[in-house]
């Protein structure tokens, strides 16, 4: 039996079961009622113009690819047939009704809807966030990066394998050919072309713990680059402090931060980062303030940075954290250490999207499509954790004043389970205790005391990783400090 028949056929009993029952309402006007409230009807895209033939609307198109990135089913066209059945339940008039005029009008028109949806996210993060929306008066955003694995089809693999592969220094064909039988070895089994990969770079709230903004790319793309692509087209509230690894190191990135008022970074720092010091070698006292000044950029005119270097300790990690944040009472060592440990849960967003929404390998064959999924399997995610976030936020300020609700304790996997269930049973009646803000509210991670150790489920340290190491820090010249000199009302602080 079809779900449109087994719809129908549930649809008459519960209407038997509940003629207009008070204190029910069905699962369907609720779900409807979630997706209008991202997606309010007329208003999103109401300066947009759109091809004159188009037979879809741009609000019901959004709400369908929302749905449909909801979709439990793992193949991209069978989950187009389940939203369809599940628009049609809703009463939605104007979505596209095909799967190739679905993926034509997403990626046709794919930065109109990216740049509506991303403020449409970042609008009501700042709504329904209240007290959580900012940390000791910083807007957190992380950024890290990650990948997904593409579909082996010719299409993917000229969009998103890295060129020359097999060829570099560090390639497994070119390694051990010394003696002539592990040659011929070699040789003869030739490795495959890396498996298409989509980059990943995503800036990330840390304490509403939701999807900010992304980037998408081949695998061989910078992270770096994505980041400073990002800074520069995009708005971020004032007093933002953007917070990454060991990665998001350099100049470039560094001064294109600094050049906005109202912006900080904090991110660690290694051995690959050459700092200068005006006074005394700053390793020695644990921390102080120093000057980014690249010798090429010094030489080029390029003012240097004023920043501040301080060694903490991360759980049992020593390391050394860089920001622009000159100012100790505006942002101390503890808070130093405790927004670096808050930004870890990013891995934990990237985790959700692989795992949860099953994303760790992507569906589409074609390089388009492909990336208009991963664009909307982590739209769909982000707006799943925001609904979850609204009920769960107003149910603790409806119990109490609000001081006990935590963003860690959103489950997205329960989250989802809730809304999948739902879409299951839209013809369904439920009650107050039972329907769907009710379960979104409760969508919390199980708290339990661990009877085992819990190590051994995660991967071991890579014993062939180098430690980070220390960052060099070295006293400055003559000549370098005569240049400093003529810099001094420029240096930004």
């Amino acid at each position: 039996m079809s779900r449109r028949k087994r719809s129908n056929g549930s649809r008459r009993k519960n209407e038997r079961q509940h003629p207009g029952e008070q204190g029910r309402v069905k699962n369907g006007t609720l779900f409807r009622g979630i997706v209008e409230w991202f997606v309010p009807q007329g208003e999103l895209f109401a300066k947009d113009e759109f091809h004159g033939n188009i037979k879809w609307n741009p609000d019901q198109l959004s709400a369908e690819a929302l749905i449909w990135s909801w979709q439990e089913t793992k193949n991209v066209t069978d989950a187009f047939d389940e939203t369809l059945e599940i628009c049609e339940d809703l009463g939605l008039k104007n979505p596209a009704m095909t799967y190739a005029s679905f993926m034509n009008a997403l990626d046709r028109y794919d930065d109109t809807f990216r740049s509506r949806l991303r403020e449409r996210i970042q609008t009501l993060a700042e709504e329904v966030g209240g007290r959580h929306y900012r940390t000791n008066g910083w807007v957190l955003i992380g950024f890290d990066g990650s990948r997904a694995t593409a579909p082996r089809t010719v299409s993917n693999e000229q969009a998103f394998c890295a060129p020359n592969y097999g060829n570099g220094n560090r390639a497994k064909y070119g390694k051990k050919k010394s003696r002539g039988m592990r040659r011929r070895r070699n040789e003869e089994n030739k490795p495959q072309p890396q498996a298409p990969q989509a980059w990943i770079t995503m800036m990330w709230h840390m304490g509403l713990r939701l999807p900010w903004t992304w980037r998408l790319g081949p695998s061989n793309s910078s992270e770096r680059d994505h980041v400073k692509e990002m800074l520069d087209q995009e708005r971020f509230p004032a007093n933002t402090l953007f917070c990454g690894d060991a990665g998001f190191v350099g100049y470039p990135l560094w001064s294109t931060i600094s050049a906005v008022p109202g912006r900080k970074f904090l991110v660690r720092v290694g051995a690959n980062v050459k700092l200068l010091s005006e006074t005394a070698d700053v390793k020695r006292c644990g921390g102080g303030q120093v000057l980014c000044w690249p010798k090429g950029r010094m030489d080029s005119g390029d003012r240097p940075l004023r920043l501040r270097l301080v060694k903490v300790k991360v759980g049992k990690t020593k390391m050394w954290m860089l920001t622009n944040v000159l100012d100790a009472k505006k942002l101390s060592k503890k808070q130093i250490i405790r927004f670096y440990e808050m930004r870890w849960g990013i891995e934990v967003e990237f985790r959700g999207l692989k795992q949860t929404i099953d994303k760790h390998k992507l569906r589409c064959r074609n390089s388009d499509r492909l990336l208009v999924e991963l664009d909307w399997s982590i739209r769909g995610m982000a707006v799943a954790e925001l609904i979850a976030l609204r009920e769960q936020i107003r149910t603790d300020d409806e119990d109490g004043p609000g001081e006990d609700y935590d963003p860690h304790d959103r489950s997205l996997a329960n989250t989802m389970r809730a809304l999948r269930k739902c879409m299951r049973q839209l013809n369904k009646y439920a009650s107050q205790d039972d329907g769907l803000l009710y379960q979104l509210s409760k969508a919390l991670v199980q708290r339990y005391d661990n009877q085992t150790d819990k190590r051994a489920r995660y991967r071991p340290k890579n014993p062939d990783k180098k430690p980070l190491g220390n960052p060099t820090v070295r006293k400055m010249n003559a000549e370098e400090r005569e240049k400093l000199r003529k810099y001094k009302p420029k240096v930004a602080a």
